[in-house]
């Protein structure tokens, strides 16, 4: 009967676990190895290993019972004081000290010596360190995300004082010293429109007390708070608010001046807690000039939506992984699952949005590196276009890629026991979290286009790299070019008239999509050089097949190409340049 059971239980597909996503991940070596300079790349190598190795693991294991254990709201202690505490599983807590401590994610842009490194680490770098975590645990993404943004908007706009009060708490890997950050915007009356919220600060000699209530505030039990408010008396509309710094406690230990009235019962993310807040005279401190509230805070925002884009890629990258693991290790009707024509076909679907996404997240970090490193300010408008365009459809994708992902295991993918169930979940986060997919696009088409036309920089870098990728061939080069010209013409027509605004967010998916095959192309002629392998070729391709070439939905038939380039996309084989042109040159 022993012998039964197991060969039963072993006819279930297997999932991930014991798996180092650092490893399985071609792609982001790859890609890191483009964009990271010889010796960066050499020294966090072996961090990214381990910390691959965790994801597929501890990490994992941890994340799977933070996300069914969740936060409880305590509003006395046991003595019976009005002391109010949020009680976190100890899995969750494993968590915090992995990637605050250990790896100390959310200080790289601010700290040096992280992991042993003598300088802060550019954006490329450290988002492959969040890529990687959030492939096991997605909630606590979002306390990294703005511990990190809050030490961001302190370092840039707080005043000295400030800072030597509270930077040091902000950028610490240790746990005794870390100060957590979190960032209350979203009120009832204020979601996205953040002009009419009804916070309202009140001057008392050095600081300010606020009063009102905010709605969902993530990581309610933070440290620090950054927070929009109202000056008594300011002006209406985004212009009247201000960038505040709240405190949780005073140096003495007490608690400050306002509640967490309930935690938030959510879909995705259960294991942070998401709660209400309501201000009682709460003392704060103004960051920044009061009158560029809105604007300083919108920083932070930017640093966040590229925080958002790479999380929601891991959570693809790691939907991916289960269905390949799926897919080659489940035996039905007498073949492997991947060796069938129709499974083929769905992986394909999975993989390509995201390599996309993988793509167009570290295109984006370095144009955020050059902005803010190099001071350029051609990238600085670049990443004013590539920063919403890429929330907007990796967000969106993940929530198919997370649910055909589940589908590839069948009836027991909907079972909370494995992670494809979380992944869903949490996926649908993205697409709401720093704005919903409208108010992304509208950003991407009537402000970053309409208003500051930072369309002509992602025009002029995606004519650049086709120009330095001057061994594709010309008629696909040339084919690349004439669809970058015709997704800008198309955003800037959405762009020039308000009766075109139901087109906004098609044109924003023009804009990933064009982008990220000219993008995918480029990256080839890299990774041909170094280890001879023309995948990104076939990958570029297929966007243009699939979202950029208009298709008869009666023609039978995906082709024998197609299933061709899925064969050689599902295997772990490098593609010569030769068999890739090939694909190329067909049509």
């Amino acid at each position: 009967m022993t012998a039964t059971a197991r060969q039963s239980s072993d006819a279930i597909a297997p999932d991930t676990t014991g798996q180092n996503f650092f490893r399985a991940d071609q792609s982001l070596q790859d890609i890191l190895q483009i964009h990271l300079p010889e010796n960066l790349w050499r020294h966090i190598e072996p961090h990214l290993d381990r910390l691959g190795a965790l994801a597929g693991g501890h990490l994992d294991d941890c994340a799977r019972l933070a996300d069914r254990h969740t936060p409880i709201l305590h509003q006395r202690d046991r003595f019976g004081r009005d002391e109010q505490s949020i009680e976190y599983h100890p899995a969750y807590r494993e968590l915090e000290r992995v990637a605050f401590g250990e790896f100390g994610i959310h200080a790289m842009s601010h700290r040096k010596g992280i992991l042993g490194w003598n300088d802060t680490y550019p954006a490329t770098a450290k988002h492959a360190f969040t890529y990687l975590f959030n492939q096991a645990e997605f909630g606590l993404g979002c306390p990294i995300n703005v511990t990190d943004g809050g030490a961001m908007l302190l370092s840039r706009f707080g005043d000295k004082a400030l800072q030597d009060k509270y930077l040091d708490g902000l950028t610490q890997t240790d746990m005794a010293k870390l100060t957590q950050g979190a960032q209350f915007m979203t009120e009832k009356e204020g979601g996205s429109d953040v002009g009419s919220l009804t916070t309202v600060a009140k001057q008392e000699g050095d600081h300010w007390r606020l009063y009102g209530e905010k709605w969902f505030c993530s990581n309610a039990d933070a440290g620090i708070a950054m927070l929009l408010a109202r000056p008594d008396g300011g002006k209406s509309g985004t212009r009247g608010v201000g960038l505040f710094l709240m405190p949780r406690k005073f140096d003495d230990g007490a608690p400050n001046h306002y509640r967490i009235v309930r935690l938030k019962d959510k879909l995705g993310t259960r294991s942070m807690a998401s709660g209400e807040i309501k201000f009682d005279g709460a003392i704060a401190y103004a960051v920044g000039s009061l009158d560029r509230g809105f604007l300083q805070m919108a920083e932070m925002v930017n640093w966040s939506r590229l925080s958002n884009g790479v999380k929601s890629t891991a959570l693809m990258r790691r939907a991916l992984q289960d269905a390949l693991t799926v897919a080659r290790g489940r035996v039905v009707f007498g073949s492997r699952i991947i060796d069938l024509p129709l499974a083929k076909r769905q992986l394909l679907k999975i993989m390509l949005p995201v390599e996309q996404a993988l793509s167009m997240c570290f295109s984006t970090a370095a144009a955020l590196d050059r902005a803010e490193r190099g001071g350029s300010q051609e990238a600085a408008t670049l990443l004013r276009i590539l920063t919403p365009v890429l929330k907007f459809r990796s967000t969106r994708d993940a929530r198919k890629v997370c649910g055909d992902a589940l589908e590839m295991r069948g009836g027991i993918g909907y079972v909370e026991e494995f992670a494809t169930a979380r992944l869903l979940r949490d996926a649908h986060l993205g697409s709401i979290w720093e704005g919903t997919g409208n108010i992304i696009a509208l950003d991407a088409i009537t402000r970053a286009i309409g208003r500051h036309h930072a369309e002509g920089a992602l025009a002029a870098d995606l004519h650049a790299r086709l120009q330095e990728a001057s061994s594709l061939p010309a008629t696909y080069r040339d084919h690349l070019r004439k669809l970058t010209d015709r997704a800008i013409a198309f955003a800037q027509t959405v762009a020039a008239k308000a009766d075109n605004e139901a087109d906004a967010r098609r044109a924003t998916s023009m804009l990933y999509h064009t982008a990220s095959a000219v993008v995918m192309a480029w990256e080839a002629e890299r990774v041909l050089e170094k280890r001879g392998d023309a995948r990104r070729l076939l990958l570029s391709k297929l966007v243009v097949d699939h979202h950029l070439t208009a298709r008869d939905p009666f023609a039978a038939g995906a082709g024998r190409a197609e299933s061709e380039m899925a064969d050689l996309l599902l295997s772990d084989t490098p593609v010569s340049k030769e068999k890739a042109v090939a694909y190329l040159v067909a049509q």
